[in-house]
């Protein structure tokens, strides 16, 4: 069965190449140029992931990653011909996955949108898992803190994933790039940054005095699941 991919962008083009090159690799893909018709796509169709080439920097683009968080738990790519670092943390902090820049590089593109796939970094052996206060449903992509749920993007989870299957150590910058991101994003630190700050305000009682998911400066970060003393 192929995986659906739904492409937004108001430049015909350009999504052209886009759905060009994922329907190469046996993708199912859908594009529209309105972001209206685009949440109504992903209310019915429910893709396996959404790419929206954006600005990315403009409030309209913003409210849309947010709608689409807002809408369904999907994996989300922003593509966009700003490299702008702000324009980039900004798309992160509204609900993207992941922003690549133009032009793009087909086989760089391709290795964000497998990593963007992957529903976990690793198959679980279980339907869930628990570790100190938290709670793990594999199955249904849940997280609870202290009984509570909580609500986590797709990558989100991933990264609490990853960090919860080797609590109490220190997993360095790269090795958590890699294993939620994929290889291609090894040198893009800033997405830990952006992401553990995201986890620390859903998870932790006091995100600026962190108990749970704490830095390691210089190397990475540590998930301590029974929170610091």
């Amino acid at each position: 069965m192929s995986t659906n991919i739904l492409v937004v962008g108001d430049n015909l083009q350009a999504a052209k190449v886009v759905s060009g090159t994922l329907t190469s690799r046996g993708y199912d893909v859908r594009t529209t140029s309105e972001p209206e018709s685009a949440i109504q796509s992903i209310r019915a169709r429910r893709p396996s992931l959404i790419i929206a080439e954006l600005n990315a920097s403009g409030a309209d683009d913003l409210a849309f990653c947010r709608r689409v968080r807002e809408t369904a738990n999907v994996p989300l790519i922003i593509v966009s011909a700003s490299g702008d670092h702000g324009s980039e943390i900004a798309a992160l902090d509204s609900g993207a996955d992941d922003y690549l820049v133009k032009p793009l590089v087909a086989e760089r593109f391709l290795a964000r949108v497998r990593a963007a796939l992957r529903r976990t970094p690793e198959e679980p052996e279980a339907a869930a898992m628990g570790v100190g206060a938290f709670h793990i449903d594999f199955h249904d992509h849940r997280v609870r803190v202290h009984g509570q749920p909580v609500r986590l993007t797709p990558k989100e989870f991933d990264l609490f994933v990853f960090m919860a299957k080797h609590p109490n150590r220190v997993l360095a910058h790269k090795t958590l790039l890699g294993a939620v991101w994929g290889q291609a994003s090894e040198e893009q630190s800033e997405y830990l940054r952006v992401f553990v700050g995201q986890l620390r305000k859903k998870l932790e009682s006091d995100p600026a005095n962190p108990r749970y998911l704490l830095t390691e400066p210089w190397v990475g970060y540590r998930f301590n699941p029974m929170g610091t003393a």
